[in-house]
């Protein structure tokens, strides 16, 4: 078993990064090299902006080359939900962001080229209890009704051709969702971004960050530059740059960690009697699960199987072990599969699930996507550069509040706490 992401570990290496000193003077600096980032870095340098990217490790080293490889349209709430805490007109343009991100990525993976085995293979959102089946039934009927009528419920009976699993009870199915290689569109995305203009610097972590007279000034070990705007995309691994750079999301941002297996390639007897469906797939529960064929049919399978906000080799084997026992449970037939990889990965979760994108602190910013940034962080990329470039009307969370969690300077101490609660709701659902 190899403890490292499988995207990172079947894609191409970037090779366009600096090897000089930083330094330089940019219209725009931005701060993460994951898909915000790259996105707003590659429109703002087609645009003709001078811009520079900064991250702490290689490109793609945090969320966006470490997740479970889904483009699900719709949001991580019920909409219900959304429509309740954000009004209607907010909770339907939320939507179709979703929506409409997953549409720009199949664009831009077509305009610059990429090969990262992009396909609309439409997302199961399965009942995992009889007791669920209401709940998402009734979900499924709203989001139909009001604002995504590709949608269509399974009944129990009619998911013996999507899972090969008696573990589930019915499930709503999004059209719209897909799926890609994660690692292929990083590289692809980075090298589209210098190509245009920009340049990156990886393993250059920003340290510091002063006002100048007409900017500012970010500090890194290996030197630093000046920038009039500075985007901040660095989501889930905010916590990780110092309090100065970076204070004001380390109030805001609660890192989780997300862990993953993936099995040795399936033969074709196995992929048929076990996802026979070849879609995205999420479970019902709180603390739940999701899974998905890889391109060389691997089952990849993740899950929030521990509360934690730590994410290395000792903590990602004692998931693994976890998501092993759930994968057996939903899969009998690979209980005794080999695993080829395990990795976990920190996601950005706000306290209410709503991602968050604007101005604040003096930079622009994109982040809090809570498990869904695969597919909404090429649309808010985007619409970072388009801020930076004065135009203000494509956002889709404009003014949104945003406030601090009581007692939160980047480690959520209060995760063992919550996984409790969520293990007592799952339990008596």
């Amino acid at each position: 078993m190899r403890y490292l992401s499988y995207w990172h570990d079947t894609a191409p290496a970037f090779a366009g990064g600096q090897t000089a000193p930083v330094e330089g003077r940019f219209d725009v600096a931005v701060i993460g090299a994951g898909f915000t980032g790259l996105n707003a870095a590659r429109k703002l340098a087609r645009a003709g902006a001078r811009v520079a990217v900064l991250d702490a490790g290689p490109v793609g080293a945090g969320g966006s080359g470490r997740n479970g490889g889904h483009l699900n349209n719709g949001i991580a709430h019920g909409y219900a939900d959304a429509k309740a805490h954000l009004g209607p007109d907010r909770a339907r343009a939320l939507y179709r962001a979703y929506d409409h991100s997953i549409d720009m990525i199949e664009d831009l993976i077509a305009e610059e080229g990429i090969a990262c085995d992009f396909r609309r293979a439409g997302k199961l959102k399965l009942a995992s209890k009889p007791s669920h089946v209401a709940a998402l039934r009734t979900n499924y009927d709203l989001v139909s009704r009001e604002v995504d009528p590709e949608t269509r419920w399974l009944d129990r009976a009619d998911l013996a051709g999507e899972i090969g699993s008696d573990a589930f009870h019915g499930a709503a199915l999004f059209e719209k969702s897909a799926m890609m290689h994660m690692g292929r569109y990083l590289t692809g995305l980075a090298e589209a971004s210098v190509r245009h203009g920009a340049t990156i610097w990886e393993t250059a972590p920003v340290t510091g960050r002063d006002r100048t007279r007409d900017g500012w000034e970010l500090v890194t070990p290996r030197g630093r530059l000046q920038a009039t705007t500075v985007i901040a995309a660095t989501g889930a691994y905010s916590a990780q740059v110092p309090q100065a750079p970076l204070g004001y999301f380390r109030r805001r941002i609660i890192s989780m960690g997300s862990f993953l297996i993936a099995t040795r390639p399936l033969t074709s007897e196995e992929v048929a009697a076990t996802m026979p469906g070849n879609r995205t797939c999420v479970t019902s529960m709180n603390i739940g699960n999701y899974f998905r064929l890889s391109p060389d049919n691997r089952l990849i399978f993740g899950g929030r199987a521990r509360f934690s906000a730590v994410s290395d080799q000792r903590s990602d084997a004692k998931s693994g072990k976890m998501l092993r026992q759930a994968m057996a449970q939903i899969f009998p037939q690979l209980a005794d599969v080999e695993i080829d990889y395990c990795w976990g990965g920190l996601v950005g979760m706000t306290k209410d699930r709503f991602p968050r994108a604007g101005e604040a602190d003096g930079m622009l910013y994109a982040m809090g996507y809570s498990g869904h940034g695969a597919q909404l962080s090429t649309l808010l990329g985007q619409v970072l550069a388009d801020l930076a470039m004065g135009r203000k009307d494509t956002n889709p969370l404009d003014g949104l509040n945003w406030p601090p969690v009581p007692a939160l300077d980047g480690k959520p101490w209060f995760l063992p706490l919550a996984g409790l609660w969520f293990k007592v709701k799952d339990r008596l659902s």
